[in-house]
């Protein structure tokens, strides 16, 4: 029995639109037996090259060992060497034969990754598959030296330039997978149109946080299509509520409220793998939840016009000093 019968696409709905046990372990429980000939397949990955950004602990590492327990090469990029490492050996501690890198990149500063990347098509012949999943959920505001507010420098910026940096190796065997690792907490903004570096107002970092995964997702469309001639495909997704590192760091109210029915990083991981290693690649440009496109707006007033998303555009490629425009 699959998603697209009756019975468990009505179960798939209800869990979507009640939120709670949807992005709770009891909804990827439920889901996950609708899945049996769904899974990625043994050495999937074989042959292939993957990077994960903000590797070394949560989803991000889990990720990381998923990817490699398909056959892939994974780059683990991280901002702090040593816990780089310390996550490549707890790694290879449960997937003896991975082959498993260490790379050293600071998402939120552009010079660092544009610096980063022209070494690394110097490098890596090809890269196949590229989550960014680096993340920060910060108590104030801060800046960048490059004087860009830090989330949306970490979530946004920097991964675009990485992409676009990048291009000259990705999908080089056949095709690229591109996938941003965004949050449910995006339903709950907008774009901010008039305010994209946060400036205005009391700062909360849960809502700078919010804010910018929403920019990935409403990004995800034109990414997908300016991106398309690399034969990439180009994903976000959000994870449901999983039990993190960094949640419990930086939520620490939410983490004791609902850690009974959060989700194990194996399990916030599992969309982000099925996107990266099912045989035929998922449609392009859309918004994933437990392996299923999601509707991006829930509530109207959150609802992005055209013209919000393309000043949004507008404002990163100048940024990240990139011609809006393919020609």
């Amino acid at each position: 029995m699959s998603l697209s019968s009756g019975v468990p696409r009505l179960v798939d709905a209800v869990l979507d639109r009640a939120v709670v046990p949807g992005y709770s372990r009891l909804g990827i429980a439920l889901r996950r037996g609708f899945w049996a000939d769904d899974d990625p397949r043994g050495g999937a990955l074989a042959g292939k090259t993957a990077m994960v950004t903000g590797a070394n602990s949560g989803i991000g590492k889990a990720t990381a060992e998923a990817l490699a327990r398909l056959g892939a090469t994974v780059l683990l990029t991280v901002r702090n060497r040593e816990r780089g490492e310390k996550a490549r050996d707890e790694i290879l501690d449960t997937v003896p034969d991975a082959q498993v890198r260490v790379e050293v990149c600071d998402m939120s500063n552009l010079g660092t990754v544009r610096a980063f990347a022209a070494d690394l098509v110097n490098r890596v012949p090809g890269i196949d598959v590229l989550v960014h999943n680096a993340g920060v959920l910060p108590e104030a505001r801060s800046e960048t030296s490059e004087a860009h507010e830090i989330t949306l420098a970490t979530h946004v910026l920097g991964p675009i330039l990485l992409t676009e940096a990048l291009l000259p190796i990705l999908g080089t065997s056949g095709g690229a997978r591109i996938i941003f690792v965004s949050s449910g907490g995006m339903y709950t903004q907008s774009i901010p149109v008039d305010d994209l570096e946060y400036r205005q107002g009391d700062y909360r970092g849960a809502v700078a946080y919010a804010r910018t995964k929403r920019m990935q997702v409403a990004l995800t469309p034109i990414l997908a299509r300016r991106w398309a001639a690399q034969n990439a495909s180009v994903y976000s997704m959000h994870p449901g509520w999983v039990a993190t590192p960094g949640v419990a760091a930086s939520l620490p109210g939410f983490q004791r409220l609902t850690a009974p029915i959060l989700r194990t990083p194996a399990d916030g991981a599992d969309t982000i793998v099925w996107l990266a290693a099912t045989a035929r690649a998922p449609e392009s440009g859309l918004f994933y939840h437990d392996r299923r496109p999601r509707t991006e707006h829930y509530l109207p007033h959150r609802r992005d016009d055209e013209s919000a998303v393309r000043q949004l555009w507008t404002f990163c490629a100048d940024a990240a000093e990139i011609s809006p425009n393919r020609s």
